[in-house]
């Protein structure tokens, strides 16, 4: 990070409660009106920023530095993280922000620093933070493993009559089985699983409906994401064409992440599969209404992001999901979500994409 902020000539980062402060120090905090963070500069060692009545607390999470500058309660916590600037020898200049900080923090740190430019650092925090490294991919893999066995315990539990609201409950459970939690988990069936982040009232299961997961944990910071689509019971005709439809489009996304290639480049392949299928054009539906990917990490949602537009380049080490949804409003809706990664010798996955739709684990494979 010092070395971008030299190279861009900025004099500092700051960051404030989120998981940049996470990436970054090894803190993790939630968000509170009460700011927390710290500030990076250009040159020099890392500064802390805490309420007075927190220090001990903060100290405890510090892994490096020793550097810890505190605010009362009567006062402006913004002001404190100018002068923290300025006594690390900046007078003026400009100084990224973490993307996530409140806009109160932002406010406040534009009125007590009038003589420094506060700049958006989510270009350098993505620059950072969307290369993992392998103890990342680690993390990320065993995450991946614990879900994708909820995954399969889940399709085993299924039973007519069984709510998408028992369903979750079992996901849960399920994760707990691994000393582990769900961060989030959704259920839908039949008619909604054609909307994207489903619908704000249960389903109760009957033979034949399209049953959808999406689910997560978490394993030292760093999530899982998984997405699996199938039917309960026979499949017909126009649930099996949307499925395999579907699949190709998912694995045209993949075979598009190439080294080098714009990360835009997997939302064109999958995308052009679901359209010379006649569906869509673009977002419109019945067919893929968003981007095919977002990036994962300490974030669900993060970058690089596949979609129209990013020209960023895949690099290894970069991890993103490959989701491209068929959507058909008034029927049913199939995603198949896997996360990708790049390696020097092209992109790989955490987990096998989905067998068939009569056989999505490969259980008889």
């Amino acid at each position: 990070m010092q070395r971008l902020l030299r190279e861009q000539g900025l004099q500092g980062l700051y960051l404030d409660t989120s998981t940049n402060l996470h990436y970054f120090t090894g803190i993790q905090l939630k968000l509170t009106e009460r700011l927390h963070g710290a500030v990076i500069p250009a040159e020099g060692e890392v500064v802390y920023l805490s309420p007075a009545f927190e220090e001990p607390k903060t100290r405890e999470y510090m892994q490096f530095g020793d550097d810890v500058r505190c605010w009362e309660e009567h006062e402006d916590p913004t002001a404190l993280v100018v002068e923290t600037i300025r006594s690390l020898g900046y007078e003026s200049g400009s100084i990224a922000l973490d993307p996530d900080t409140p806009f109160y923090t932002v406010d406040g740190l534009r009125k007590a620093g009038n003589r420094f430019d506060f700049t958006n650092g989510a270009a350098l925090t993505g620059a950072c933070r969307q290369v993992k490294s392998a103890a990342e991919i680690a993390l990320i893999q065993r995450a991946m493993d614990v879900t994708m066995a909820v995954h399969r315990a889940a399709a085993r539990t299924l039973s007519v009559g069984m709510t998408t609201t028992e369903l979750v409950d079992f996901l849960d459970r399920a994760h707990g089985k691994f000393g582990m939690s769900l961060t989030f988990g959704a259920a839908q069936f039949g008619e909604a699983t054609a909307y994207p982040h489903g619908v704000p009232y249960p389903q109760t299961l009957a033979d034949g409906d399209m049953v959808l997961i999406d689910m997560g944990t978490r394993l030292g910071g760093y999530h899982s994401d998984i997405t699996r689509t199938y039917v309960f019971g026979e499949p017909t005709e126009r649930q099996r064409e949307i499925w395999n439809l579907e699949k190709r489009a998912q694995l045209a996304g993949f075979a598009a992440a190439r080294l080098g290639a714009p990360c835009e480049a997997v939302d064109q392949g999958a995308r052009g599969v679901i359209e010379a299928a006649g569906y869509g054009p673009g977002y419109k539906v019945p067919g893929l209404p968003h981007r095919t990917g977002h990036g994962l990490g300490l974030a669900i949602h993060e970058e690089p992001f596949m979609v129209k537009g990013s020209r960023t380049p895949l690099q290894a080490g970069m991890c993103f999901s490959v989701e491209p949804m068929m959507c058909i409003y008034g029927e049913f809706g199939v995603r198949l979500e896997d996360i990708a990664y790049m390696t020097e010798d092209g992109a790989r996955w955490f987990t096998e994409p989905a067998h068939s739709v009569d056989d999505p684990f490969a259980v008889a494979a």
